[in-house]
């Protein structure tokens, strides 16, 4: 599922601000914005622009240009949307009246999409459009993209959960490489485009370094599989600015598809085991999570801490124990949680 960085949605609730007379509380979806006063009422629609937004020059925006303003080799110029703080309160994202996008149909249903509409893009983060090497085309079919989806996008993925045993890994800070094999061949990948093994990839080098293609190649033949795809955050010295403090790269998996298939997690962790690859970390597992945390700010609060060596962890990714597919998200049933503590000390 594509990310709705810009989509018409209901403003469900207003507060005040202690302290503020010209600025207060909005909310929507699982979100808050900061806005200024009296500029919404409980119920009426706005646009909702994400946190990772990059927003294009026009007139629109040109009041973000103070804060915001970013450009790039890689994204050009625009705006870039990113967590900040007013008066004490977090806020995530921007809300902006329908009025002011005339191209948005006045019967829009909410919930629709206008990231392509309004020209939004995602903000990519130099690291992750340069680190992976010499590209020669986009993802292969068995490999999927691994974007997961922040809770506070879908809050009702919460109540999908109820009654499931499920587990919480720890999101590892770096970037999301993938090696998979099937009738094409052996691939190597990043977060959007397969690469060339030319010495110029730092992931491409350390599967060669530990004998990722043979090791995989040999369990897809034991196996009997048809595809093998393994994926997995890759963590180094210079990615990301290393916030787990790593004198070496790793590579920590969090996903393994057999024959096109998402595998459950003690599935998962025997052929991690056999392969010798190793796993993010295990944090919790348990039935039943919105039992346990029934809200947004419940889960946001379970995200916060700190990686072993004393960074700031970014966070936490829920997934059932084994896998459920999600009508919410039209995919198998995942979330992940960015702790509020990790986006201000290190959104840049």
């Amino acid at each position: 599922m594509s990310r709705k960085l810009a989509s018409v949605q209901r403003i469900w609730k207003i507060e005040p601000i202690e302290g503020a007379d010209r600025i207060e509380l909005a909310y929507v979806l699982g979100w808050q914005c900061v806005v200024n006063k009296n500029q919404f009422a409980p119920t009426d629609l706005a646009v909702y622009f994400e946190i990772d937004s990059f927003l294009p020059v026009c007139s629109e925006f040109e009041f973000l240009r103070a804060s915001s303003y970013r450009k790039t080799d890689i994204m050009g110029e625009g705006f870039r949307l990113k967590t900040q703080k007013f008066r004490g309160q977090v806020s995530q994202g921007l809300l902006l009246p329908l009025s002011k996008f005339p191209e948005i149909p006045a019967d829009i249903e909410v919930g629709s999409d206008v990231t392509e509409l309004l020209n939004v893009r995602k903000w990519e983060m130099e690291v992750r459009a340069t680190s992976g090497g010499t590209i020669t085309g986009d993802l292969p079919g068995s490999i999927p993209h691994t974007d997961e989806t922040r809770v506070q996008a879908e809050p009702e993925l919460i109540k999908e959960f109820a009654g499931l045993k499920y587990y919480i890994s720890t999101k590892m800070d770096g970037s999301s490489h993938s090696v998979s094999i099937d009738e094409d061949g052996f691939h190597v990948t990043g977060h959007n485009y397969e690469y060339k093994d030319d010495g110029k990839s730092d992931f491409y080098n350390l599967v060669n370094e530990r004998g990722y293609k043979e090791k995989l190649e040999a369990f897809k033949l034991k196996e009997n599989l048809a595809s093998l795809t393994v994926q997995g955050e890759f963590c180094a010295p210079g990615i990301q600015k290393n916030r787990l403090k790593l004198k070496k790269p790793e590579w920590y998996v969090f996903t393994v598809m057999e024959n096109g298939k998402r595998v459950g997690l003690d599935r998962m962790l025997e052929i991690c085991k056999e392969l010798e690859f190793d796993v993010v970390p295990i944090e919790e597992i348990d039935t039943d999570l919105p039992a346990k945390y029934p809200t947004v700010e419940a889960l946001l609060e379970r995200a916060d801490g700190d990686y072993p060596n004393g960074g700031k962890k970014e966070g936490i990714v829920i997934r059932p124990v084994e896998p459920v597919f999600s009508t919410t998200i039209s995919a198998a049933l995942s979330m992940k949680v960015v702790s509020n503590k990790y986006l201000l000390k290190n959104d840049d």
